[in-house]
């Protein structure tokens, strides 16, 4: 596959499937809610262009597997919906549990901070993947120690941790401030990642701080 077609197909929220004939697609739904009207598009969408499968992705989406080359505009167009950052040097996902708004266990509201990081930050370029989690009490159910950037409800306000990681190099986040106000919690999270932003590598954050040094990476975010 030539690069020419890789970008036009990440730019239409396709990705190759294992039988490199078919694809998903994945539209954006954050924190995974959305209402009845949503799931029947989906499921219709899915019908119409004889999709394979409906998989619920550790993203919090619904992808749409096995569609032809062909029909992937079509069925975005049925959709009506915007693509999910799945792939790419972005941040892909922001994961988010259901905290005070339906949690009897939640400490803090997830699901107001997951959509506003949601809104600020899902698809923004950065120097390599990086995934956002929100949990609003300290089950993490948002997985937020193994997310570059995490959020954990506790009952005097948010911890952020940074830096961890599933996949290859598995990694748990280290804790970065407490006892943070919503308002502090996004000035901070604002602040680690326009710094991230800033920074010449291609690393993850996690292997960059262990790069620098915690201790380092906390100095330039915090003063």
């Amino acid at each position: 596959m030539t690069e020419e077609k890789k970008k036009d197909l990440l730019e239409k929220g396709a990705i190759i499937q294992r039988d490199y004939e078919t694809y998903a697609i994945a539209p954006h739904i954050p924190g995974g809610i959305c209402d009845p009207a949503t799931l029947r598009k989906i499921a219709d969408v899915a019908e119409k262009y004889n999709a394979k499968a409906l998989k619920l992705t550790s993203a919090q989406r619904i992808a749409i597997v096995g569609i032809a080359e062909d029909d992937i505009e079509n069925a975005w167009k049925d959709l009506g919906m915007s693509p999910g950052a799945a792939i790419g040097l972005c941040v892909r996902s922001v994961k988010f549990c259901p905290g005070t708004t339906f949690c009897k266990r939640g400490k803090q509201d997830s699901v107001k901070m997951g959509m506003e990081l949601d809104k600020r930050y899902h698809g923004v370029n950065l120097p390599s993947k990086f995934k956002i989690g929100v949990s609003g009490c300290t089950n993490c159910c948002g997985e937020s120690r193994i997310k570059d950037l995490g959020f954990i409800g506790r009952p005097k306000g948010w911890e952020i941790v940074v830096g961890g990681s599933a996949g290859l190099s598995p990694a748990i986040a280290e804790s970065l401030a407490d006892g943070l106000s919503d308002d502090e919690a996004l000035d901070l999270a604002d602040k680690v990642i326009n710094y991230y932003k800033d920074c010449d590598t291609k690393q993850r954050l996690g292997k960059y701080i262990k790069k620098i040094g915690f201790e380092e990476f906390k100095k330039e975010i915090l003063t």
